[in-house]
C-alpha cells in the first residue's frame, strides 16, 4: 500500500508538471500542486526502505516530507485562490516539529507519541486548509472535492488519534493491524484524491478562462459583439414570454478617430478603457455592455422602459464628464421594445438611425428613437426626442 502511494504520486506528479509547463501562467498554484506529490513520494520511499538506511532518514525526514508536502499543496491552494502564504508562520512549525521528531526517535524514543504528535500536526494543516477553502474557495466541483477530501482525512486522523489514546495504535508502522490498514489505505486515497482535485480545479479555471477570452473584448473586458447580441436575443425571447420590456443603447465614442491621429492608438486604447469602466459604474448587474466594433459599444437593460434607459443614458454622460484625463463625449442612439412583434433587427436598426440622429444634430447628446425604421441610416424617417448633453 506505501509502495502504491508512491506510484500514484509519481504519476499525478508528472500530470501536474505538464500542466504546469503548458498551462497559462494566470492560473498560479499548479507549481506547487506538482512538488507536493514528488515530496509524498520522497517520503514514501524513505518510509518502505526503513530496514535499510538509518532512523534520521526513514523516521525524521520521512515525516517532515509528508508535512511539506501537505504545506506546499497548502500553499498551492493559497496562491490559485489569490492568497499569499506564510512562509515565516509555517517555517517555524516545520523547525519545531523537527526537532521534536529527532528528541522522540533518539533521546525519548516512543513510537506512540511520535505518531500522535504527527497526527495532530497533520490534523492542525488540513484543518487550516480546509477553513481557508470554506472561507475563499469558489463553489465549484472540485473546489468541494478537495473540501471533503480534507474533512474526511482529518476525521480519519481523529480516529488514529483516539486509537492512540486507547492504547491500540500499535507498536510498528509495519505492523498489520486494522488501524494501520485503514490509515495507510486512507493516505494512498488521500494523496490520489488531492491530486485528482488539483488537476480539476485547473482544468475548471482554465475553461472559465478560455469561456472568458471567448465571450469578452481583451481590451476593454466588455463582452464581444456574438455574445452581446446572444444576451439581447435571451432578453427578447423572455420579453416576448413574460412581457417585460427592455431599452438597448448604440453608444459612439465622439471624434474618436481624432484622438488616434493626433494623441496616438495607446491613448485612444486608454480612453476606450476608461468609457468601458466608468459606463459599468452606472449599471445593474444585470445590465449588459459589449463593444459592437470599434469605438461603438451596446449596451442591454433588462426590464427598462424609455425613461429608465433615459436615466442610464445620463449618467453615463455625467460620469464621463468630471474632468478626468481620458474623458470623452459620446453620442447615444436609445431605442426600446415596441411588442411582441418587435425584433432584434429592427431594435438594432433603430437604435443605429437615433445614433446617427444625435452625430448628425451635433454629437454629445442622446436621441430616443419612438417609431421603427426602415434602413440603419435613415434618420429622418419615424420621430425622435433628443436630448443634448452640451
Amino acid at each position: 500500500m506505501i509502495a502504491m502511494a508512491g506510484f500514484m504520486s509519481a504519476i499525478m506528479a508528472v500530470v501536474l508538471l505538464f500542466m504546469r509547463r503548458h498551462y497559462p501562467p494566470s492560473i498560479r498554484g499548479v507549481g506547487a500542486w506538482a512538488v507536493a506529490p514528488l515530496l509524498w513520494l520522497a517520503s514514501t520511499v524513505l518510509f518502505g526502505a526503513r530496514d535499510f538506511i538509518p532512523a534520521w532518514l526513514s523516521l525524521v525526514l520521512a515525516n517532515q516530507l509528508l508535512v511539506l508536502g501537505s504545506l506546499v499543496y497548502y500553499m498551492g491552494t493559497r496562491h490559485f485562490l489569490g492568497q499569499s502564504f506564510d512562509w515565516r508562520f509555517w517555517g517555524w512549525v516545520m523547525a519545531g516539529s523537527t526537532t521534536v521528531f529527532v528528541v522522540l526517535t533518539y533521546w525519548f524514543p516512543n513510537y506512540g507519541l511520535r505518531v500522535g504528535f504527527f497526527t495532530v500536526l497533520m490534523g492542525c494543516i488540513y484543518t487550516a486548509q480546509l477553513r481557508f477553502m470554506l472561507r475563499h474557495g469558489e463553489h465549484s466541483f472540485p473546489v468541494r472535492l478537495v473540501q471533503v477530501v480534507l474533512a474526511l482525512h482529518t476525521l480519519i486522523l481523529a480516529v488514529r488519534l483516539f486509537s492512540i489514546l486507547i492504547g491500540k495504535g500499535g507498536s510498528d508502522l509495519m505492523e498489520p493491524s486494522l488501524f494501520q490498514t485503514l490509515y495507510i489505505g486512507a493516505y494512498v486515497l488521500m494523496v490520489l484524491m488531492l491530486s485528482i482535485g488539483a488537476v480539476l480545479m485547473a482544468t475548471d479555471r482554465l475553461r472559465t478562462e478560455l469561456e472568458h477570452l471567448a465571450t469578452h473584448d481583451s481590451l476593454t473586458n466588455t463582452l464581444n459583439r456574438r455574445a452581446l447580441l446572444a444576451h439581447c436575443e435571451e432578453e427578447l425571447e423572455r420579453a416576448q414570454r413574460y412581457g417585460h420590456g427592455l431599452s438597448i443603447m448604440m453608444v459612439d465614442l465622439d471624434n474618436f478617430k481624432a484622438v488616434n491621429d493626433t494623441r496616438g492608438h495607446q491613448h485612444g486604447d486608454a480612453v476606450l478603457v476608461h468609457f468601458a469602466d466608468c459606463t459599468r459604474q452606472v449599471l445593474r448587474r444585470a445590465d449588459r455592455l459589449g463593444r459592437y466594433g470599434g469605438e461603438e459599444f451596446l449596451v442591454l437593460l433588462p426590464d427598462s422602459d424609455a425613461d429608465a434607459a433615459m436615466a442610464v443614458a445620463q449618467r453615463i454622460h455625467a460620469t464621463l464628464a468630471t474632468g478626468h484625463a481620458l474623458d470623452c463625449q459620446v453620442s447615444i442612439g436609445l431605442t426600446s421594445w415596441t411588442g411582441a412583434h418587435d425584433t432584434l433587427d429592427a431594435m438594432l436598426s433603430r437604435a443605429d438611425a437615433a445614433l446617427y440622429r444625435a452625430k448628425h444634430e451635433g454629437r454629445n447628446r442622446t436621441v430616443v428613437a419612438s417609431e421603427p425604421v426602415q434602413t440603419p441610416r435613415a434618420a429622418q424617417a419615424g420621430s425622435a426626442q433628443t436630448v443634448a448633453c452640451d
